[in-house]
């Protein structure tokens, strides 16, 4: 199964495909987390501008995409949409 995570370069400014304003719903499942996290560091790898707010403290240096991915997942700053199981489907139920 593969979350599909909504990109943040994917919303424009004052249309109706703005970013939700409120966080998304915790990850319980780790694997769920990890295939978050990990769709997220690729758009990141991409170009897409990270969702939180770096400290502004030298001491922080770089960080990893991986890192940053997961921050944002972990704070809810990552919305992401699971697709139709099979299950769902068979018994008519809508996605």
């Amino acid at each position: 199964m593969m979350a599909m995570v909504h990109n943040a370069d994917s919303y424009e400014a004052g249309g109706a495909g703005d970013a939700p304003s409120e966080p998304a719903a915790p990850i319980f499942s780790r694997f769920l987390f990890v295939d978050v996290a990990a769709q997220r560091a690729k758009q990141l790898r991409r170009g897409a501008l990270p969702r939180l707010e770096r400290p502004a403290t030298p001491a922080a240096g770089p960080r990893k995409l991986e890192r940053v991915a997961m921050e944002e997942v972990r704070q809810g700053a990552i919305h992401y949409m699971l697709p139709p199981t099979p299950d769902a489907a068979l018994r008519g139920e809508a996605a």
